[in-house]
């Protein structure tokens, strides 16, 4: 007989570590339930973590005191700040992992929390009563109760793996899929769909010419993402680039009648931003190459991920095809690409907590809920933990908004505008980018988590030496003035006009030529200064120029941001009946009714709501 639980988490992917992680350290008696223990936190796409808009939440994870940060910093065997030719809204960090590691360090994390257990089974059937979750029914037949549940399901629900014209059952490769939750959350009233992803071919690396391909390095300074640096990489693994041809091409096309996306057999929809090589070369026909990135899946392995290469064509087509890629000539496979059919709940059937709205106490995390990566699914589980915490012990719910964090973002998103393909996230989804950088994560953030009582004192005593020493070079460069006989030189360099009298060195900073670090080499005050703050003088000093820099941008955004959260103000009751409000569009009576916004805010961004239809609500709320 199993104990009562207050969280029980259904699924050990990257969403269901995380909620195990925060319930747990939040206080839950919390259980994780996992088909296989020895894949918790899989990686089962690429070895690799954050990316533009993805290393941004990656940051908000870590600020909020969740793992994947540090679980990816200590795994990691490369190390690359995306983006810094562009503005700072726009640099992504991104780390090239070790599978193994990651999957060992998530377990390890994990082990060491003294709330959470651990189940090995799979979950069948989810047992409520009344509108109220109590817990589940695994396939041995055993009911363990709780006083909620999340489900992290990923690729498993009714999964059917596709290689040419073969299919079969299977969450993963190499692994069952689960039948079950489906029909059981049917029967409760919950609507379903199908969506499908894909992968690429894994290769034995040794097999390889490197030298026909363009290697890409790591960066130099290792940055990492958690905030608390729990190690700097030494020594780093390389990938490398190479591009398909229309040699290549025409040898995949000769597989497209047996394409499972081509003949039918996969109805349902994969991710646009993420396509499989067929559908690049169908999509993009005008284009004779498409780039290939040759990753590494950690230290001690010669196995490589084919990234950009992802197929469900029949798996000889595929051998021949990469055959005919430059380094590729002698390759040999470890095992096919292949697509993944799986069943999903559209997420306008949950609050902001990521509690449905039909079923108390029960949550979605991750692929459930339509989206696709690592990134997505986790800060999801964070936030699924953090709220089954606060049902179970009778605590406030927790939310972030649209100008606090890209989960605030995504979760938004999700909830207030559905998704009918894999939900990736972009810079360009959020209004507020100049707000929500990965540089400032822990800025926005970690009071908040610390608050929670998730984000460590720790974590909170590094933030408050880095806002001092910001603050320090910010009055420094304020009344400090900077000797034209000492810059002119540096600034005929960057190709900025040079000083005929002194200024000071605030104004020479917001020059878009000027670096900080040129003015620090500079001036023997301001390396002091930051030599000070041992460890956080890159932190303090980038902190410090993106001030200095953006500053109009960041008070108008702020500004703009204030405005939309007055609509945020105006709650919405629960029980308005849409349809007798004859002004209103009939597709908004139909979205509202269906979505049942809980303010004018998130009425506002509900596809199909115009702002005649919003007016009609303040018009009544205000009566």
């Amino acid at each position: 007989m199993l104990d009562k639980y207050d969280v029980i988490v259904v699924g050990a992917g990257h969403a269901g570590s995380e909620a195990a992680s925060a319930a747990a350290n939040l206080g839950s008696k919390t259980l994780l339930v996992t088909m296989d223990m020895g894949r918790i936190a899989q990686m089962s796409c690429n070895p690799a973590m954050g990316g533009v808009a993805k290393g941004q939440i990656i940051r908000e994870i870590d600020a909020l005191g969740g793992l994947s940060g540090i679980v990816s910093d200590k795994s990691a065997i490369q190390f690359r700040m995306l983006n810094l030719s562009k503005g700072p809204a726009m640099w992504s960090p991104r780390t090239q992992n070790d599978r193994q590691l990651f999957n060992i360090e998530w377990r390890n994390q994990l082990e060491k929390i003294q709330n959470l257990d651990f189940w090995q089974d799979t979950a069948t059937r989810i047992i409520t009563e009344g509108d109220r979750v109590v817990g589940i029914e695994t396939g041995m037949g055993i009911k363990i109760y709780s006083k909620t549940v999340i489900l992290t399901s990923g690729t498993f629900l009714n999964g059917l793996i596709h290689i040419g014209e073969k299919n079969f059952g299977g969450g993963r490769a190499g692994e069952k899929a689960s039948y079950g939750i489906t029909e059981c959350l049917n029967d409760l009233g919950f609507e379903s769909g199908r969506m499908k992803t894909g992968t690429p071919p894994r290769v034995d690396g040794r097999s390889l010419d490197y030298s026909k391909m363009e290697e890409q390095f790591g960066d130099p300074n290792v940055t990492g993402f958690s905030y608390l640096r729990p190690q700097t990489l030494k020594e780093q693994r390389s990938c490398f680039i190479t591009y398909t041809s229309p040699e290549v091409h025409e040898l995949l096309k000769e597989g497209f009648e047996h394409s499972p996306m081509f003949n039918g057999r996969i109805k349902s929809i994969g991710p646009r931003y993420c396509p499989s090589i067929e559908d690049k070369i169908n999509r993009f026909a005008d284009k004779d190459r498409h780039q290939l990135f040759v990753e590494p899946e950690g230290w001690d392995t010669v196995e490589i991920y084919v990234n950009g290469f992802s197929t469900s064509l029949p798996e000889e087509v595929q051998l021949r095809a990469m055959r005919s890629i430059k380094g590729f000539e002698n390759v040999k496979m470890f095992r096919p690409g292949y697509a993944i059919e799986y069943d999903y709940f559209p997420p306008t059937q949950l609050t902001h907590t990521l509690e449905t709205k039909l079923v108390k106490g029960l949550f979605f995390a991750g692929q459930i809920n339509g989206t696709t990566g690592y990134e997505e699914a986790a800060c999801q589980g964070l936030m699924a933990g953090i709220n089954a915490d606060a049902v179970a012990n009778e605590k406030d719910p927790f939310t972030l908004s649209r100008d606090e964090a890209y989960i605030g973002v995504l979760i938004d998103d999700l909830i207030t505008k559905g998704t009918e393909e894999p939900y990736r996230m972009f810079t360009s989804r959020a209004e507020y980018r100049i707000l929500l950088r990965q540089d400032n994560a822990d800025i926005r953030l970690t009071p908040i988590g610390h608050k929670l009582g998730l984000a460590s004192d720790e974590r909170l005593a590094l933030l408050h030496k880095k806002e001092e020493g910001t603050r320090s070079v910010l009055k420094y460069l304020d009344k400090t003035s900077a000797e034209p006989e000492l810059y002119n030189e540096y600034l005929a360099y960057v190709g900025s006009a040079a000083l005929k009298q002194k200024v000071k060195l605030r104004s020479v900073l917001s020059r878009p030529q000027v670096n900080l670090s040129g003015i620090i080499e500079r001036d023997n005050g301001l390396q002091d200064l930051v030599r000070d703050y041992s460890g956080l003088g890159k932190d303090i000093e980038i902190q410090a120029e993106i001030t200095v820099k953006y500053e109009g941008y960041i008070s108008k955004e702020k500004e703009m941001a204030d405005k939309m959260n007055k609509l945020d103000q105006f709650k919405v009751p629960e029980d308005i009946d849409y349809f007798k409000f004859s002004s209103l569009s009939m597709e908004a009576r139909q979205k509202l009714s269906k979505i049942k916004p809980t303010n004018l805010g998130q009425a506002n961004r509900i596809s199909g709501v115009s702002p005649a239809d919003i007016s009609v609500l303040m018009v009544y709320l205000n009566k």
